[in-house]
């Protein structure tokens, strides 16, 4: 499992918000771009990159900051997301040198665009599936649908999605931990690559989701901005842990200690 820092983009500024709430925002960096070049430089994977002021607006806003993080960071591939709610959108939002694009609402909304977008962008779509724990929500995360995450994942595992974003809504930004059982559940479910996201606060919450089979990534925000979690610390425990799985399933179980 890989950790991605997030980027999130509000008015030119690099931000956090506690529940996804406008009037709960925290200003991490007043220039993005090098908040970004510095989870590069300290061994991030990936970065994930929101323009929430497009997520608010139904419509990308913020395409050119996106497009001079993605070309300072190059070649570290990005993820971004952010109002990616028609076809339009979301080549503009790959036009920027972004590996992926995250769609979130739509996608939940409407399965004829979640398959056609995933047609014309084969392997390079993220369904992010946002949850008040197994239940969906949606725009902007101010409603709550009778729709599971799970039955959104499988759609998103039929129309060929590159993988899926999951996030607990209740969450993000707090600290609390990840809902693991939730992420586990998803991951079994639909067999898709999962990302998590959603509370995560300590390499505890990370080795935790680590050891889930089927998540193969962790968006991380305040946790990394607030220093509770030291980015470079972090990944080489994972890519420790990673190594150490990997000579053990080799080897076969360990002997019994004498």
């Amino acid at each position: 499992m890989i950790v991605i820092p997030a980027v999130d983009l509000r008015d030119g500024r690099c931000v956090r918000l506690h529940q996804g709430r406008l009037d709960q925002e925290t200003v991490f960096s007043e220039d993005p771009v090098a908040m970004a070049v510095r989870w590069k430089k300290l061994g991030a994977q990936r970065l994930h990159v929101v323009d929430l002021d497009g997520a608010f607006a139904g419509e990308p806003r913020q395409t050119a900051l996106v497009h001079r993080i993605v070309a300072a960071v190059s070649p570290l591939p990005v993820q971004v997301g952010g109002g990616l709610r028609d076809l339009e959108a979301v080549g503009r939002a790959l036009e920027t040198g972004a590996r992926w694009a995250v769609v979130g609402t739509r996608a939940a909304l409407d399965p004829g665009f979640l398959r056609e977008v995933c047609r014309t962008w084969a392997a390079q779509v993220i369904v992010a599936v946002d949850g008040r724990g197994s239940r969906v929500a949606v725009r902007g995360w101010t409603e709550t649908l009778t729709e599971t995450v799970i039955d959104v994942g499988r759609r998103a595992r039929d129309a060929a999605a590159a993988a899926l974003l999951y996030t607990d809504v209740t969450r993000d930004g707090t600290g609390v931990g990840p809902n693991v059982d939730v992420t586990a559940t998803l991951a079994r479910a639909v067999a898709l690559p999962v990302l998590a996201s959603g509370g995560v606060a300590s390499l505890d919450d990370l080795g935790r989701l680590a050891e889930v089979p089927g998540v193969e990534g962790c968006v991380v925000g305040a946790a990394l901005y607030t220093g509770a979690i030291d980015l470079a610390e972090a990944v080489r425990q994972l890519a420790h842990a990673t190594a150490e799985g990997h000579l053990r399933s080799a080897a076969g179980p360990l002997p019994p200690r004498q």
